[in-house]
């Protein structure tokens, strides 16, 4: 990559974004974009899209919340309205672009936006993953669709099925690359693209690029252009980021305390494992709040609708795992609480990413206990900034019972009045009578005096007497002895 194509953040920030209308959009576009309440662009927008509709491979790296599935939404549509038709026949709708996206919850969210900027057109477009039927996927993807947004998994399932077809695609877009690229997904990711012709435009958008990262994406872009217009790997800059030094045990008690002093009514609060987000949204449920849980064990219905709910209003607080730290959209989150803190730097930058966006401002609290010093000092890494842990003064809301002055009077004086006793020692306590002896056993040993000369019992024993000898008759034969095995 020449330095040539890197784009100055600096530069890109102080520059004044343009508005829609200046691009060289369809109509049908822009009224989509109109539709949705947009008019200007952010940097991200205004710096990407024209590379994308010069045909260029593109590495984009922006804050979270700006506005970057429009940046690729927008231009890959445009580039395939030429495409466009209304014929019913699967063959004339085949799979041009492919979006990838690491979880079901972002692959969703994108497939929304796809709908949204191509109302207008005939584009069509279909979203896949897991954790649904398979099906209904099935007949729309051999219907003939122009946008496949997926996961990998399921879309491997789909290739190995032979319900889609990647022999036509022209553009791939992976979302939140960092984590595509991470190497949990690089095998299934490498097996897609193995499907894919080799002549193709790729992007690449995500919030934090790693050094390797970078290194390994070059393997797959062709001669990319690296769009920054912030600081890489950096936060939101209107989201207040404050860090307490709480102990494990208090964790809980301080949330309660912050949402009662900030006045907050909603609040994402990230944990680090599934049964922890769990057993802390049964336990915010039992303090009165209406909470529900979002993580990987749970079915994707269930999942949808705990998030349809937390984006209606209709959830105080939404206790997650990292599923929801990657692109989702929730307008107007006003907090995000770090129950834990991440084991990995660069998902503390898309947790916080959930609120303070499209401009608004935002609030991200991290609790911090003894053992979480070295995962704190990796996001001061990342950031590149000093953080400082302030100590958190816990109220004491414990319930306390009053009593009477006059109940409580009458004791203490009779208590002052009596004699000090003095302290009881192991020698004033009562001892235990010992338990009756036996006559028997407590009597010493005593030998008998003539037991050297007596002779032994068996040799005084009287004889028994012989019985007297039968003679047999010569007629008589005697029996024959016979060995027999007796049977013990």
């Amino acid at each position: 990559m020449s330095d040539s194509d890197r784009l100055d953040p600096a530069v890109a920030a102080a520059e004044v974004a343009p508005l829609f209308n200046t691009l060289p959009l369809d109509p049908k576009l822009l009224r989509a974009v109109v539709d949705s309440g947009y008019t200007a662009m952010t940097p991200i927008q205004a710096k990407a899209i024209p590379i994308v509709l010069a045909g260029r491979d593109v590495m984009g790296a922006a804050q979270t919340g700006t506005g970057k599935t429009a940046a690729f939404t927008l231009p890959l549509l445009q580039k395939m309205l030429r495409h466009e038709n209304a014929s019913m026949s699967p063959a004339r709708h085949p799979v041009r672009a492919l979006v990838l996206a690491p979880t079901r919850e972002l692959a969703d969210q994108v497939a929304d936006n796809v709908k949204k900027y191509a109302k207008h057109s005939q584009l069509r477009s279909v979203v896949v993953f897991g954790g649904i039927d398979m099906k209904p996927q099935t007949l729309a993807l051999k219907a003939g669709v122009e946008v496949l947004i997926a996961t990998p998994g399921r879309l491997l399932d789909h290739i190995e099925a032979k319900n889609a077809v990647l022999n036509q695609v022209e553009y791939v877009v992976l979302d939140e690359a960092d984590r595509m690229l991470d190497i949990g997904f690089l095998p299934d990711l490498q097996r897609i693209l193995s499907y894919l012709p080799r002549e193709r435009q790729t992007l690449l958008f995500s919030a934090t690029f790693s050094p390797e990262i970078k290194r390994l994406a070059n393997s797959y872009l062709q001669d990319p252009v690296l769009v920054e217009v912030a600081r890489p790997n950096a936060a939101a800059t209107n989201v207040e980021q404050r860090f307490y030094s709480v102990a494990d045990d208090d964790k809980r008690a301080a949330i309660k305390q912050l949402l009662r002093a900030r006045e907050l009514s909603q609040a994402l609060i990230f944990v680090n494992s599934k049964i922890g987000a769990a057993r802390l949204a049964r336990t915010f449920e039992r303090d009165g709040y209406k909470t529900q849980a979002l993580h990987g064990d749970k079915s994707q219905d269930e999942r949808l609708k705990a998030l349809a709910a937390f984006k209606a209003g209709d959830v105080d607080l939404m206790v997650a795992t990292d599923v929801a730290a990657r692109g989702l959209d929730i307008a107007d989150l006003p907090a995000v609480f770090n129950f834990d803190v991440p084991f990995h730097a660069e998902d503390y930058v898309h947790r916080i990413g959930r609120t303070g966006r499209a401009g608004a401002s935002g609030l991200a609290v991290t609790l911090v206990a003894r053992d979480d010093l070295r995962l704190v000092g990796d996001i001061e890494k990342l950031l590149k900034k000093k953080i400082e842990i302030e100590p958190f003064e816990l109220e004491d809301d414990r319930p306390r019972r009053f009593r009477r002055r006059d109940e409580d009077d009458g004791p203490r004086e009779a208590a002052a009045a009596a004699p000090p006793r003095a302290p009881a020692t192991v020698y004033d306590r009562p001892r235990r009578a010992p338990p009756p002896g036996d006559p028997i056993f407590d009597k010493p040993y005593e030998p008998a005096a003539t037991a050297a000369s007596a002779a032994p019992a068996w040799e005084t024993a009287p004889k028994p007497a012989t019985a007297p000898v039968r003679v047999l008759s010569s007629n008589i034969r005697a029996k024959k002895k016979v060995a027999s095995l007796l049977g013990g």
